[in-house]
């Protein structure tokens, strides 16, 4: 009796991942792809890290974390048991049986989806297909990307879909410096471009994580990444409108939240901020609005949520004018110390930080700014303008220059008493301090 190619090339990777025996690569090795790889590998797997930035690689090879999410121990000693390595080699990708991609996905500077990424990545693995093999996407995207972008170029390897080869997306949903939730825990969707894909994506995913939910299709999936974190952009566009409306009626918009989140059902806390930012919620409602732009349709809640979240800076500005005027200063030559510049508390990662975006409007309109943050000694330069805030240290020579002190980030190691007691006056973005001391302005 002849087997058919299905049930052969499926049967055997099927087995492979039950037992772990399969061996796996993962591209891209920051801040989703390096717990990907520790987890995989902890749970038995023999697992290859790609990346193109050689200090990554290194990193990894010496037995040490490149993201912070991931201690240094975890990688050591999975180096040392052997079930762990990196390269910056493309043909180090030869002779694995999976392949997941978790490789960048930014915009361009007319804020277009820039899938270059992803392409790059596939290019690298088409010589190094073989039959049976596994190809999952985690990076976000729009829908439509694994079928349409992603499974062409793989097909180049000669590789039959649903056959002898499994493409699937499962969207990351990493949570950097969450210290309740990490890849082990958080539950994870699954959608291949047909049921066979999803049943081996499935098959390897629950050979190590403890939550796994299969849908229909890989663009759902897609599509419901993106709706989890443009939910959240539009929820927090809605509530940095309403701190605006709350000041103009002088009314206090933290306790107005606190005053809602008191309902036990039929209510969800949103918090105002400086703006939105990381490596998701700036982003991904553009993919899905770029999306719907394809397809004629104009997605008005996720445009207006963006014009409103992108107007924070200036305003938090013109907020911090009117309060340096009211105690008799011009914000020209004022000496602003921000506090924290990465997007959210207790973590390293400034990218996206609307904190770049609110020095930049201060050193526009002339102050003169320090920042503080025990996680970034310099500020990337990336960012779009050159920024000339340097940074500085809570000493006393630091409280004696300053004329406000700004919270634009709220680290649990900062102590907010001492801080406002040691300076002439804070603005609070973040609600930290809005209840410590009289001098403290809140958004």
């Amino acid at each position: 009796m002849t087997i058919s190619p299905i049930s052969s090339s499926s049967a055997v990777l099927c087995e492979k991942l039950q037992h772990r025996t399969a061996k796996v690569a993962v591209l891209g090795l920051g801040y989703v792809g390096t717990p990907l790889a520790i987890h995989l590998a902890q749970s038995g797997y023999a697992v290859t890290g790609f990346d193109p930035q050689v200090s990554r690689v290194n990193a990894i090879n010496g037995g040490r974390s490149p993201v912070q999410d991931v201690d240094n121990h975890a990688v050591l000693t999975l180096r040392a048991g052997g079930l762990l390595h990196a390269t910056a080699d493309s043909e180090g990708l030869a002779e694995h049986d999976v392949f997941i991609l978790c490789v960048p996905t930014p915009l361009t500077d007319s804020k277009q989806p820039d899938v270059s990424y992803i392409e790059q990545a596939a290019d690298s693995l088409v010589d190094h297909l073989r039959p049976g093999c596994l190809v999952i996407l985690e990076s976000t995207t729009y829908p439509g990307t694994t079928d349409e972008l992603l499974l062409p170029i793989l097909q180049r390897s000669g590789l039959t879909p649903e056959v002898d080869l499994f493409v699937a997306f499962s969207p990351e949903r990493v949570d950097p410096g969450n210290a309740s939730f990490n890849t082990g825990n958080i539950p994870k969707l699954v959608g291949g471009i047909g049921p066979a894909s999803t049943e081996m994506a499935t098959t390897l995913y629950r050979s190590f994580l403890t939550q796994v939910f299969p849908v229909s299709s890989a663009r759902v999936a897609e599509m419901a990444k993106l709706h989890e974190n443009t939910f959240r952009a539009i929820n927090i566009g809605y509530v940095n409108e309403l701190a605006v409306v709350c000041n103009t009626l002088g009314i206090d918009v933290w306790e107005v939240i606190d005053a809602a989140g008191t309902k036990p059902f039929g209510f969800m806390p949103f918090y105002p901020g400086p703006g939105i930012g990381g490596h998701c919620i700036p982003l991904d409602p553009h993919y899905l609005a770029w999306r719907a732009r394809k397809a004629g349709f104009v997605t008005r809640f996720i445009d207006l949520a963006d014009h409103v979240n992108s107007q924070m800076p200036k305003y938090i500005v013109t907020r911090i004018a009117e309060s340096l005027n009211e105690h008799g200063r011009a914000i020209r030559g004022s000496r602003i110390l921000a506090l924290g510049v990465t997007y959210k508390p207790d973590v390293d990662d400034a990218r996206e930080s609307p904190a770049l975006d609110v020095i930049h409007e201060l050193e526009r309109r002339g102050a003169q700014v320090r920042f503080v943050d025990p996680y970034v000694q310099a500020l990337p330069q990336d960012h779009g303008p050159v920024l000339n805030a340097q940074k500085a240290e809570l000493t006393d020579d630091t409280f004696a220059w300053t004329d406000m002190a700004l919270i634009l980030t709220n680290h649990s190691s900062f102590d907010w008493p001492d801080i406002s007691a040691r300076v002439p006056r804070v603005f609070d973005t973040r609600g930290a301090a809005r209840n410590i001391a009289m001098n403290v302005t809140s958004l």
